[in-house]
């Protein structure tokens, strides 16, 4: 595949699919039931390759395995260094790799390809190499007691972890769940969004390429009803960890609950405010507000989709975005001068287009978009409704697509008290040059995560997580 951008020419070669069945104690194999799925490939809706189906008996293997890994295993008995240094290797083979593996990514989630490459793979090695160096610094504390007796405590590993992964960021919520889990001496089963399965079971390779013992990393691909299901009901298995939408999330615990009341992790949904006041640059801002929404196709769960401008710079604000937004490029993530892939899938899609519509109908006005693209695949128009009121669908719930609500404030109690007027507490991005409205703001707002002046600002130290409806726990940091 040969594609050019101005002078620069790249060459690359959609590599060929080379893990599709599930990887249990080490192997690849076949589901027990022998069932497939296939994975679509969002870019063209043609079939990358059929999956292997895990079921019920599949994860009661692979927890099995996961079980006697731990009960028996190397891995939780490994010196803190010996751990490390294992992982290290893990997080240079991802980088050796990086190329094929933001490919599988492109391919199966429509993430554009530079930005896993550049971006999605290098902060996977980070998160991973964060973690590894974790590993020997996890301590307990020495208790002052009140009586002639000495006490402490002793951090150790929780077990046999379940991990339910989306399909957003394939690659880097895997390491995000894996990395610490391993750092810890858990062994796990990983069960990865059904839409984007490939990358996972490459990363499972790529384990026991760095000298992860079998058992300790097993992924069993397949469906949420069925596998995931299983995985959260199992009772061996000592703990979930969940990134998802808040509906799937309720299910999650309440299979923990009814079956050995596991403690569950949940990352949740989200209706992230994105708030400007009137005495930013514009220039400078407009922009950011238009990647916090059109970022991965807006398929990210602190996406700034409702975006509240001051009225002093309202006007200005919204000129500024449609010229923006103009020069979006829409297209194959495969091409360099894409901005912009298609939904996940034929369900995703059709879940943005009907959002878009009831915005229509509720009487939001439409800036720009609000339609497919006329193209094979699940390409969407960058999508900006203004005159959105509060009360509209549009505006409360989780649309998970390239669809920004735009609405005007006057005042900073009033912008506070809108901001917090939704089920969702994830994130928020405040946008001022004055210190008092940004303390004021943020420390008002009730999300897990405020962004001032800059927004996706991730890094492995600091951890991230929600109120609400957005879950519990946090992903990231120590």
């Amino acid at each position: 595949m040969v594609q050019s951008n101005g002078n620069l020419e790249c060459h690359f070669q959609i590599p060929k699919i080379k893990f599709t069945q599930l990887f249990i104690n080490g192997e690849f194999v076949d589901s027990v039931s022998g069932n497939t799925f296939e994975t679509i490939d969002p870019r063209n809706e043609e079939v990358i390759a059929r999956i292997a189906e895990g079921e019920k008996a599949d994860i009661d293997l692979a927890v099995k395995a996961a079980r006697e890994a731990f009960d028996n295993g190397p891995w939780p008995r490994l010196s803190p260094l010996e751990r490390r240094n294992i992982m290290l290797k893990f997080a240079d083979l991802i980088i050796e790799n990086a190329e094929e593996i933001a490919a599988l990514d492109s391919m199966d989630a429509g993430k554009l390809f530079a930005a896993g490459k550049n971006t999605d793979i290098p902060s996977a090695a980070q998160f991973m190499r964060y973690y590894a160096g974790a590993a020997d610094k996890i301590h307990g504390t020495t208790l002052k007691m009140s009586r002639d007796i000495q006490g402490y405590t002793l951090l150790e590993p929780i077990g046999v972890v379940g991990h339910i992964i989306p399909w957003n960021f394939p690659t880097q919520m895997f390491v995000m769940k894996v990395g610490p889990a391993l750092a810890a001496g858990c062994t796990m089963v990983v069960k990865p969004a059904e839409q984007t399965p490939l990358s996972a079971l490459y990363y499972a390779q790529l384990a026991k390429q760095a000298g992860v013992p079998d058992g300790v990393i097993n992924v069993v691909t397949g469906f949420g009803s069925t596998a995931g299901a299983a995985l959260c009901s199992h009772m061996d298995v000592d703990k979930i960890s969940f990134t998802g939408s808040t509906e799937v999330g309720r299910l999650v615990m309440q299979a923990a609950a009814l079956s050995n009341l596991k403690p569950v992790s949940l990352e949740l949904g989200g209706k992230s405010p994105f708030i400007v006041f009137d005495d930013v640059d514009v220039e400078k801002v407009a922009p950011l507000a238009l990647i916090g929404i059109l970022y991965n196709k807006g398929e990210v769960c602190v996406a700034g989709s409702r975006l509240f401008i001051q009225e002093g710079i309202y006007d200005k604000f919204l000129k500024k975005l449609e010229e923006i937004t103009k020069t979006w490029v829409v297209g194959d993530p495969f091409d360099p001068n894409s901005h912009q892939g298609p939904q996940v899938d034929k369900k995703q899609f059709e879940r943005v287009l009907s959002y878009i519509e009831h915005g229509k109908r509720e009487g939001a006005t439409l800036l720009t978009g609000g339609n497919a693209l006329d193209r094979k695949g699940y390409f969407i128009e960058p999508t900006i409704f203004t005159g959105v009121e509060d009360h509209m669908i549009i505006a409360k719930e989780e649309i998970f697509g390239p669809v920004l609500s735009v609405m005007k404030f006057k005042t900073v109690e009033e912008v506070i008290k809108r901001a917090n007027c939704t089920q969702y507490g994830l994130a928020a991005g405040v946008m001022t040059n004055n210190l008092n409205i940004a303390n004021t703001v943020s420390r008002s707002i009730r999300v897990g995560v405020i962004w001032i002046n800059c927004y996706f600002a991730f890094d492995p130290d600091c951890p991230y997580g929600g109120y609400k409806s957005d879950g519990f726990e946090r992903d990231l940091g120590m």
